[in-house]
């Protein structure tokens, strides 16, 4: 892979979807997964519950089995939740559910770029608009975002019919909350690449955050569909002050520095 595609000699890097990870996942100390609408929501529901919460690529026969054998409830798509199935990827629908000690939540997006990151020996950091700025202050506070400690933050996407990469605006946004706080927290130790820089000044730029995503096509889907809670809970803007750290294949709260 060129240099110039690693965006490399940056503290702060910023890329698209499932390639852009594994592109990132082994030149980066850390990698950032920014799935707002909804993975990376919905485990900040999760995790602030309480939860440890695996992430697992979209369902497959392998779901069920690989939920049973880490003893977790499995996650169901929004359509099918009911009485014994109440957890999914619905943020709303997770506030709403009994509470889960361990939990595998499947998506295409975010969690398949979860799972994948953790085959690496990179710190992964579940990110989204409820947890932006937390997540970039801690990642200054441990020191990340430097050149010799690169950060690498991904905006998942979505997908188009045909299964290619539909860059989304809600993942731009959260991945700009993140990179501008941890600019900020840097106190001028951070390097940005021009992607990173960029999609920072579209979040800062934003008078409106919750409003561009609810009018952006993601957020007209979800609505229409029938979901406009979990748009809600997805536009918190820094509600959450918890950081999800995949730590032995599960995301869990933040304490403190982490031992790689």
């Amino acid at each position: 892979m060129r240099e110039d595609f690693l965006q490399s000699g940056y503290g702060i890097r910023f890329e698209w979807g499932p390639a852009g990870a594994r592109h990132l996942a082994r030149e980066v100390s850390c990698l950032v997964v920014v799935d707002v609408l909804s993975f990376t929501t919905s485990v900040s529901v999760a995790v602030e519950a309480g939860s440890r919460v695996f992430p697992h690529p979209w369902r497959d026969g392998t779901a069920t089995a690989f939920a049973e054998q880490r003893d977790a409830r499995l996650a169901v798509g929004r359509g099918a939740v009911g009485p014994d199935t109440p957890w999914s990827l619905s943020p709303a629908a997770l506030r709403r559910a009994p509470f889960a000690a361990r939990l595998v939540l499947p998506s295409p997006n975010g969690s398949a770029i979860s799972a994948a990151a953790d085959d690496t020996a990179t710190v992964v950091v579940a990110a989204c608009l409820r947890n932006g700025t937390t997540v970039g202050a801690w990642l200054a506070e441990q020191g990340y975002g430097t050149a010799e400690r690169p950060v690498g933050v991904i905006a998942a996407g979505e997908r188009w019919p045909d299964g290619s990469l539909r860059p989304a605006l809600e993942d731009l946004l959260g991945a700009g909350a993140v990179i501008a706080s941890l600019d900020i927290h840097g106190s001028g130790r951070a390097l940005l690449s021009v992607e990173a820089g960029t999609v920072a000044t579209t979040f800062t730029a934003s008078p409106d955050i919750a409003a561009d995503v609810l009018a952006s096509a993601s957020g007209r889907e979800l609505i229409d569909g029938g979901f406009p809670e979990d748009v809600a809970i997805a536009t918190e803007v820094d509600a959450s002050t918890v950081v999800p750290v995949l730590l032995d294949g599960a995301f869990v709260a933040a304490t403190g520095p982490l031992a790689y």
